[in-house]
């Protein structure tokens, strides 16, 4: 590692193979640092078990944090694709991590869940600039290592506040760009005294979006008291924010103004009395969402370290919608002058409280290392929904549903690892109990209880100084979502993951190969189609399954260039997929699953001309891909390669102002029109000929932004 601090390669930003620069830290002189790394490390991976990983540091987060969102930042990751309805990376963004998509991607906040107890969906949107308040990121594939929360069926993310500084300190950054973009942030720190120390963050966040009123005002903050003594480490967090975002989930389905108008956005739209068409102005999602967290890490002697965790969630927020001709009597609204069709504007809330407890104790000693850990949480959900206007009357408080989702979430797990000489073999084992109460309109009410026991086994052996192979057998289980029961697809799922490897690391050269083999029961696999609420669909497939190599690498050509570069090759398929076209039930075979390219691959090439200045290009490509588990041609969405190009200068000045960082991106600098995600559905028709029912197929699709700049500048004192 040490040619990558002599050449400044700590403050590449590229996102790429990060596990080549950041190796997990280890100071025993430092009691604070080993406690910091407590509140994480119960759920993260180390350098010597044997489980596929990459980490990303703070500066490496920094030097692309433009306003852009979290999954964004992490696009140039090995095996990930990422996507946003607003076409320019603000707002609502999504990942897929080896095809599997954010409900199945579990995300830890130091170690506390994140992902939404019912949708199992992971909603950045409602942590505006969080990426501003990180110090590190680990992104885990596969099964990975026992975690918190949702089941992780495609990877793990977790990811690390700030911890405190010493040292008093002040931040202003700003950055504006291409639709109107601007971010503005002001962070700060007291430094440490009489063991305590206070640091904060505000942000805000505005954007016209890409697309259409596809624009985003959101605004966030972070603020964080801590409490330092020898071997205690007291930590009490409170983040969150508020996002008003104008829908843009809809997609564009014409596919003569994905040619002629690919900005163009139909959510709010409606016809007004002389046929002209409109756009509802407040056609927009707004959501609330408060973050509270206590930390207590203590070393109680040189071996037993132990961390506890107390967590309180508050999210409170709703869509509005206008909604042409709909029938009053859904609604429990009486007719007007016998009218019993209108137009109306509806709002549909959720309100939920998710709080618990999280816990782990280390013994470390020598070559052995234990954790005993686990998790308590409750869930509590309301969901309901009101008329707020018609043309003929505006209702009194009116709910036209009232439904609720409550979950129980606990498990216990201890993770061994020890070291035999040259071989490290690792264990983990967790048990996780779920249990289930809800009601819906779509479904009866539901009382589930789900029983996992999550085993994983991994051997690591080094060869020498710079090879080492490793060996992984995981076992994972989840529940199904809300959504899910409402579909009629309520099974719950089981992966059987496998995975080896080899790393090299020598002085010009990092490289990691992995193959992977991951075999589903009962998968649920995204049907391409999309709900009332732009939410996606899933069925259960039976067995299905993903096989692939993936390859990280990172070369020093010399001092001042250096290039990184991944790339995944997959396969992933439906085991006799069963399909009801044209009125019967047709066994189709072994079928590709939907969203799920054969190739992902991206590069950088990192340029460091003269002290403090790095220029970067970076790449990413996409193969083509199915948006549904048919194999139809109509699903298709097409192949894609984009190119940026980022550029960082630190001017240091160390009188007052410690510097002065300038920041520019240029995205898709070939201007390239492409789509990153879409949607495919299927019906049946027998309007047309009673006595033949006809499969018909429609499409979807999310245009993203052609080339477009963000520029940014942050005085540090």
């Amino acid at each position: 590692m040490k040619f990558l601090f002599k050449t400044k390669c700590i403050a590449v930003s590229c996102l790429l193979a990060q596990s080549f620069y950041a190796q997990e830290k280890e100071n025993d002189s430092l009691k604070v640092t080993q406690l910091e790394e407590l509140v994480i490390n119960s759920v993260r991976a180390k350098a010597k078990n044997p489980i596929t990983f990459t980490n990303v540091s703070q500066k490496q987060i920094e030097e692309r944090n433009l306003g852009q969102d979290i999954p964004v930042l992490l696009n140039y990751l090995p095996s990930v694709v990422t996507t946003t309805d607003a076409g320019n990376g603000v707002g609502y963004t999504y990942m897929r991590v080896r095809g599997s998509d954010g409900s199945r991607i579990n995300v830890t906040l130091n170690g506390v869940p994140f992902n939404d107890s019912e949708s199992q969906g992971t909603f950045f949107v409602n942590l505006p600039d969080f990426a501003s308040s990180l110090q590190s990121v680990q992104l885990q594939r596969g099964v990975g290592t026992s975690t918190n929360g949702a089941g992780a069926f495609g990877a793990s993310l977790n990811m690390q506040t700030k911890p405190y500084q010493e040292e008093a300190h002040a931040e202003i950054a700003t950055a504006i760009g291409s639709f109107n973009t601007q971010k503005h942030t002001l962070s700060f720190g007291t430094g440490l005294h009489n063991n305590f120390e206070i640091n904060g963050r505000l942000s805000k966040i505005n954007s016209d979006g890409y697309i259409d009123r596809a624009s985003s005002n959101m605004l966030g903050y972070l603020f964080n008291v801590n409490y330092v003594k020898e071997s205690t480490l007291i930590n009490l967090i409170a983040f969150g924010g508020k996002e008003k975002t104008y829908q843009a989930w809809n997609g564009l389905e014409d596919l003569e103004k994905l040619k002629n108008d690919r900005t163009y956005n139909s959510a709010g739209l409606y016809y007004d009395e002389n046929g002209n068409e409109q756009f509802y102005d407040d056609e927009t999602d707004n959501y609330w969402q408060n973050h509270f967290q206590l930390h207590w890490s203590e070393e109680w002697n040189n071996y037993w370290k132990s961390n506890l965790a107390l967590h309180y969630t508050k999210g409170k927020g709703y869509f509005e919608q206008y909604k042409e001709d709909e029938n009053l009597t859904d609604y429990y609204l009486p007719a007007y002058n016998g009218n019993s069709v209108s137009d109306l504007v509806r709002k549909r809330w959720l309100n939920n409280d998710f709080f618990g407890t999280t816990f782990s104790i280390n013994y470390k000693k020598d070559k052995t290392d234990i954790i005993f850990g686990g998790a308590a949480n409750r869930y509590l959900g309301l969901h309901y929904g009101e008329v707020i206007w018609t043309p003929f009357y505006i209702p009194n408080t009116n709910r036209y549903y009232d439904n609720f989702g409550n979950k129980d979430d606990v498990n216990f797990y201890a993770k061994a690892s020890q070291q035999f000489n040259k071989l490290n073999v690792f264990a983990d084992f967790q048990y996780r109990m779920v249990f289930y109460e809800a009601t819906s309109t779509k479904f009866n009410a539901v009382n589930d209880t789900f029983r996992f026991f999550n085993p994983k086994i991994g051997l690591n052996y080094e060869l020498n100084a710079k090879n080492s192979f490793y060996g992984f057998a995981g076992i994972a289980n989840k529940e199904p979502r809300r959504d899910d029961y409402e579909n009629d697809a309520n099974k719950p799922e089981r992966l059987y993951d496998f995975e080896a490897g080899w790393k090299l690391n020598s002085k010009k050269i990092r490289l990691t190969a992995n193959t992977f083999y991951m075999l589903y029961k009962n998968q649920l696999v995204l049907t391409g189609a999309l709900n009332d609420v732009g939410s996606p669909i899933f069925t259960n497939s039976g067995k299905s399954y993903r096989i692939g190599l993936e390859i990280e690498s990172a070369i020093q050509f010399s001092q001042k260039i250096i290039l990184q570069a991944n790339v995944t090759l997959s396969q992933n398929k439906n085991i006799d997929f069963y399909f009801q076209r044209n009125g019967e039930l047709q066994n189709l075979g072994n079928t590709n699953s939907a969203y799920s390219p054969n190739l992902v691959g991206a590069t950088a090439l990192n340029f460091l001309p003269i002290k403090d200045l790095q220029l970067t290009l970076l790449g990413k490509y996409v193969s083509k891909q199915y948006m549904g588990n048919i194999n139809s041609e109509n699903s298709i969405l097409n192949a894609y390669g984009t190119l940026d190009f980022n550029a960082n200068y630190i001017w240091n000045i160390n009188k007052g102002v410690k510097s002065i960082v300038f920041s520019a991106l240029v995205n898709n600098i070939l201007n390239l029109e492409y789509e990153s995600n879409g949607y495919f559905y299927t019906y049946d028709d027998d309007w047309t000929n009673p006595n033949q029912v006809t499969t018909v197929e429609g499409v979807g699709y999310y245009p993203q932004a052609g080339i477009n700049f963000l520029a940014g500048v942050t005085i540090k004192f």
